[in-house]
């Protein structure tokens, strides 16, 4: 691909195309607002028919690979009420909140860092659109990494963000409220809502939902619901150790709902109330923390190209605010339609959480490693990614506007054949004749193999339409002939190409296409 149609690619992801996924995806069933008869509510959403299939799928190809493919991962499903000691010794109780800023005149409510992370983002399409320009201008001559360290305006677009970016690593790290607030009073940042700049200070807003636990209000006490998976995996560490025999390295898994009072929705099912999180942490001796940290992240960004997300959509960001249980800790971010955004983060979590746990509880969780004769406090390596992001970042790939041949056009999910909600859709050519029956009886004979669809409504045409915007990767179709010569239509969704197949044949075409397995063949 070109330096220009590259630029031009980046340019596309625009708020326009963010919209008509988000209406997509309602309209065909993967994503409904929570509660929308009473009008919604902020940050939650419902997934439908076909989103439940599609992250179902996911799920599985995660679980797959992080735990049946690894003889020293197992899984975990830990309850979502934990005691609350838990989140005491985690840090959460005392320091998991976010930056809070009101707007006095709109009455408003923002994040003070996303308000400041959106005006940085305002910057960064000033300079490519500055870029965009040039290799116009330019052509096939244009060197974009000369242009960007180079070119006056975009070098002062790039320092102005450096400057911004560093006040506010600055600001977080030491816990600087006013300072937050003064970079926003000092880059004009105004409220999106209603263009003032007449702010309140900032304070923090703790991200808990707490609720009552007791059979009478006077002997209950609070607890909260889990703003995280991975302190489930914590204190069960020596339960799993001791009743699988594991043998440090190792590693649980677990895919599981958690729960964060966002004061902002933002971006669709990207930041949620009620999310799910797949996260696996890996316990290693002290010492070897960085070579498992190297070693997960390779193998994690390639799960993401083994699906077939393009690696110049995928990138690394070292955090340059490391939380206070890590000595290192990078993001895989993909680029969704609002531009780069976190999908997995990957953490070395040091000892942090097993130590505090064992402070507070006065239990020891300790390895006993035989080999050298010593018990140790093991090192953690996490991977966390949230699904609910997975699932917009394959729907934000897939969605596709194609022009055809002839004038006409077609909107079509391309979603990777495995993870697809719906493997195959069989059609009668029409409603009579035998042919609904014989469609049904084939279909009968795969259902329990792939997740089928029988549909007669319309025409041939507009039922194809209809698939390819699910995502359908092939359909097939019971015609007059089918009678005669015990053979079907089978088409499929990307390339449109239609061929004339066996019956009997059908079941290991679309198998070798929708297996899982597919995903692994390249793998060692």
């Amino acid at each position: 691909m070109s330096c220009l149609s590259m630029i031009k690619h980046k340019m596309a992801g625009t708020e326009d195309v963010f919209k008509k996924i988000i209406s997509h995806a309602k309209e065909y069933g993967f994503v409904f607002p929570s509660s929308e008869i009473y009008d919604g509510l902020s940050a939650v959403y419902d997934y439908g028919q076909n989103g439940t299939e599609l992250k179902n799928n996911i799920k599985d190809y995660w679980w797959t690979s992080m735990v049946r493919m690894n003889e020293n991962i197992v899984g975990l499903d830990a309850a979502i009420l934990m005691h609350p000691t838990t989140w005491k010794a985690s840090g959460h109780v005392d320091a998991f909140s976010d930056p809070l800023i009101d707007n006095k005149d709109s009455k408003k409510r923002y994040r003070a860092d996303n308000l400041i992370e959106d005006y940085v983002d305002k910057i960064r399409a000033k300079i490519d659109k500055e870029v965009a320009k040039a290799a116009k201008r330019f052509g096939d001559d244009f060197n974009e990494g000369t242009y960007r360290t180079t070119n006056e305006r975009v070098m002062g677009y790039q320092e102005k963000i450096d400057t911004v970016n560093g006040k506010m690593v600055e600001a977080i790290s030491k816990n600087d409220m006013e300072g937050m607030r003064q970079i926003i009073v000092d880059a004009g940042i105004a409220c999106p809502e209603s263009g003032s700049k007449n702010w309140t200070d900032v304070r923090q807003f703790n991200l808990m939902f707490s609720t009552e636990i007791g059979s009478v209000s006077t002997e209950s006490s609070t607890i909260y619901l889990r703003p995280e998976t991975a302190q489930g995996i914590f204190v069960n560490f020596l339960n799993i150790q001791k009743t699988g025999r594991m043998k440090i390295p190792f590693g649980i898994a677990q895919i599981g709902k958690a729960f964060r009072n966002e004061i902002v929705a933002r971006q669709f099912i990207f930041r949620l109330k009620e999310f799910e999180q797949m996260e696996m942490q890996y316990f290693v001796k002290p010492g070897e923390q960085m070579k498992w940290y190297d070693e997960w992240k390779e193998r994690r960004l390639a799960w993401y190209t083994d699906l077939g997300l393009p690696a110049e959509k995928l990138r690394f960001h070292a955090h340059e605010n490391l939380a206070h249980y890590a000595d290192a800790a990078e993001d895989i971010e993909f680029e969704f339609p609002m531009g780069f955004r976190e999908l997995e983060g990957i953490h070395s979590r040091t000892d942090f959480d097993l130590k505090a746990h064992e402070d507070n509880s006065g239990k020891k969780l300790q390895y006993f490693d035989n080999e050298a004769n010593e018990s140790y406090t093991p090192y953690v390596v996490e991977t966390s990614m949230g699904l609910d992001r997975m699932v917009l970042a394959v729907l934000s790939h897939a969605f596709t506007e194609e022009e055809l041949e002839g004038g006409s056009s077609r909107v079509v999910m391309k979603i990777p054949a495995p993870l697809a909600p719906i493997k195959a859709a069989f059609f009668p050519l029409v409603k009579k004749d035998g042919l609904p029956e014989v469609a049904k009886e084939i279909m009968g004979e795969l259902k329990l193999d792939f997740n089928c669809l029988y549909e007669e409504k319309d025409t041939i045409g507009k039922r194809y339409r209809r698939q390819d915007a699910i995502g359908t990767p092939f359909c097939v179709t019971v015609d007059h002939d089918t009678l005669e010569d015990n053979a079907v239509t089978i088409r499929e969704r990307d390339s449109m190409d239609q061929k004339r197949v066996p019956i009997a044949d059908l079941g290991a075409i679309i198998g070798e296409a929708v297996d899982i397995k597919s995903l692994f063949n390249n793998k060692s």
